[in-house]
């Protein structure tokens, strides 16, 4: 009887291939909505009377009030404007400030914020200006809130302000 006789069991093996580049990786479910931390950020008002403090009552975030945010503030910048022609004006400041790198290093712009400076549409030119910032950032649009200006900003955030809720993770 013959010894050195090797008797195969199934397919023959091929040859060894390799693969170059990268192996996909199984991926990784997603993370729950209730393990997302909600998102940090800073409210920046880019004139005075923006309405920074009570978007910060209402959405959550830091309040910068008109300075940067600081080292141990969050880096990401929500500016903050009333829809009047000073406050679109000085939008268009502050975005230049960021587009010629002149603003704090480390900051990141996510938008910016306008709240309206009164009820109702906009006058034409106005809305105009508006159009022209959207062409550059994201732009999120806060309605007149009668009881904002008597000083409550307890409610709900204003339903035609949603997208921004959700921006801040604060949709109350």
């Amino acid at each position: 009887m013959r010894t050195d006789m090797h008797v195969q069991q199934g397919p023959a093996p091929g040859p060894e291939i390799w693969i170059r580049g990268p192996v996909a990786l199984p991926e990784e479910p997603p993370p729950s909505p209730a393990a997302v931390a909600p998102r940090r950020f800073s409210w920046v008002g880019v004139h005075g009377g923006a309405g920074v403090s009570t978007l910060a009552a209402v959405y959550g975030g830091h309040d910068c009030g008109r300075a940067w945010p600081g080292p141990a503030d969050p880096a990401s910048v929500l500016l903050v404007a009333r829809t009047h022609a000073a406050g679109l004006a000085a939008v268009r400041h502050a975005l230049e400030v960021f587009r010629r790198g002149e603003a704090p290093r480390g900051l990141d712009l996510d938008a910016v914020v306008l709240v309206a400076d009164a009820p109702g549409r906009l006058p034409r030119l106005l809305a105009e200006h508006v159009k022209a910032i959207e062409s550059a950032v994201d732009v999120y649009r806060v309605p007149w809130v009668p009881a904002w200006r008597l000083g409550d900003p307890s409610g709900p955030p204003p339903r035609e302000a949603a997208a921004l809720a959700r921006l801040t993770g604060r949709s109350r």
